[in-house]
C-alpha cells in the first residue's frame, strides 16, 4: 500500500466522519431513540415540536411541514423518524443530491400515502427544477406534470395527498427564502453539553449490554465533540477494547487507553486535526497561510481540509479564519505543547517546558 492510500484509507476510518458502512448504521438505528420522550438533549426543539405533533393529532390532521438544521450527528434523521411514529405514519427517506430532476420528485411526491412523512436529507442539495416543483407540493399538494416539448407541451395537474416533507440541511442558509418560508416549523440543532452526552453514552450502553462507570462515560462524552452519533460511535469503540484486553468494564482508564489506540485525544482531536494543527504551528509559524498550502503540506485535498477538519478546530478556538489565510490561536500552540514564537523566538516545533 503506498503513503497516498495508506492515508486515504486512515480518513476512511476516521472514527469522526459522518458517512458509515452498512453494519455501523445498522448499529446506530438499533441505538435511536423511539419516541420524544426517549430523545436525549436539544429540549428546546424537542417541546416545541411536541406542540406542532400534539396540536396536529388533535384536529386529526396531518403536521405541518418541518425543516430541521444543524451539524451532522446531532438527530435530524432520529427525530424525522420520531415524527413519522408519534403521528403514526410511514416514513420514506429519500436526500437532495438523489433528486436531480423534477421528474425524480415527481416519481417520490405521487408514489406518497396520506399523511406519509417524506424526509428529504441535503435538501439544500436539491437542484433547481425540482426545488421549485416541491413549492407547489407543500403549498397546495399538487404538481404539474409537463407532457411533450416546445409549443405543444402541456401540463397536467396530479394531485397529491396530504403528507408532511421533513427537510435535513447543514447549510439552511444556502435554503432559497420561499422554500425556507413553506415550512410550518423550524428548529435549529445545537451541539451537547458533556452532560447530555454522558446520558446519551449510559442509554446506549444499556442497549449494547456494555457496563460503563460514571467517569468511564465522562471521558468518552469530553471527547465527542458534541455530537452523540461520535459519542456512540467512540463508546462502541471503546466496548470493543474493554471486551478484548480488559475485563469487559468500561472504566475512565480503559476510555482512555482505547481511544489512545484509535488517536482521539482529549479534547476530540483525531490524526487528521492534529497534523492540521502541526503544519500550522511547525511549518508556518502559526500563520497565516492558505488553505490550499496548508492541506498540500498534510497531504490531504482541500476540500477535506475545509469541510471534515476546520470546522471542529474553529469551534474549539484552535484555528481561526482571516482575509490572509489560516492562523492557530495561542490555545493551539499549548494543546500540542510547542512554544508560540512570540515567547521562543521563530517557531522550531519545540515541545514547551511545563
Amino acid at each position: 500500500m503506498t503513503r497516498d492510500e495508506a492515508e486515504t484509507a486512515a480518513l476512511i476510518e476516521r472514527l469522526v466522519v459522518s458517512v458509515t458502512d452498512g453494519e455501523e448504521q445498522a448499529v446506530e438505528a438499533a441505538l435511536r431513540p423511539k419516541d420524544l420522550d426517549e430523545f436525549i438533549g436539544q429540549e428546546r426543539v424537542r417541546e416545541q415540536l411536541d406542540l406542532v405533533l400534539r396540536a396536529a393529532r388533535a384536529r386529526g390532521a396531518t403536521a405541518d411541514h418541518v425543516l430541521l438544521s444543524g451539524a451532522p450527528g446531532l438527530g435530524k434523521t432520529t427525530l424525522s423518524m420520531i415524527i413519522a411514529a408519534e403521528m403514526d405514519a410511514p416514513i420514506r427517506i429519500t436526500s437532495g443530491p438523489a433528486i436531480q430532476h423534477a421528474g425524480d420528485l415527481t416519481a417520490v411526491l405521487s408514489s406518497l400515502q396520506e399523511g406519509e412523512v417524506l424526509f428529504l436529507d441535503e435538501i439544500h442539495r436539491m437542484s433547481r427544477p425540482a426545488e421549485e416543483m416541491l413549492y407547489m407540493a407543500m403549498e397546495d399538494f399538487r404538481v404539474d406534470v409537463i407532457v411533450g416539448k416546445g409549443p405543444g407541451a402541456t401540463a397536467i395537474p396530479l394531485e397529491l395527498p396530504p403528507f408532511t416533507l421533513v427537510g435535513a440541511t447543514v447549510r439552511a442558509g444556502l435554503l432559497p427564502p420561499p422554500l425556507r418560508d413553506r415550512f410550518g416549523f423550524t428548529g435549529h440543532m445545537e451541539f451537547y453539553e458533556p452532560t447530555e452526552l454522558e446520558r446519551v453514552i449510559h442509554r446506549s450502553a444499556r442497549l449494547l449490554e456494555v457496563v460503563t462507570t460514571p467517569d468511564g462515560a465522562a471521558e468518552i462524552a469530553g471527547r465527542s465533540r458534541g455530537t452523540p452519533r461520535i459519542a456512540n460511535r467512540l463508546l462502541r469503540r471503546v466496548r470493543d477494547y474493554a471486551q478484548v484486553r480488559a475485563d469487559g468494564w468500561i472504566t475512565r482508564e480503559i476510555a482512555e487507553a482505547a481511544l489512545a489506540v484509535y488517536e482521539v485525544d482529549a479534547r476530540g482531536l483525531d490524526r487528521l486535526d492534529r497534523a492540521v494543527l502541526g503544519a500550522l504551528l511547525k511549518l508556518f509559524g502559526g500563520g497565516p497561510v492558505g488553505l490550499s498550502t496548508l492541506a498540500v503540506a498534510v497531504g490531504e485535498e482541500r476540500e477535506t481540509v475545509e469541510e471534515v477538519a476546520e470546522p471542529f478546530l474553529v469551534r474549539e478556538g484552535l484555528l481561526a479564519r482571516t482575509p490572509r489565510g489560516r492562523i492557530a490561536t495561542p490555545a493551539a500552540w499549548e494543546h500540542l505543547g510547542l512554544v508560540p514564537p512570540q515567547q521562543g523566538g521563530p517557531a522550531d516545533g519545540r515541545e514547551g517546558r511545563r
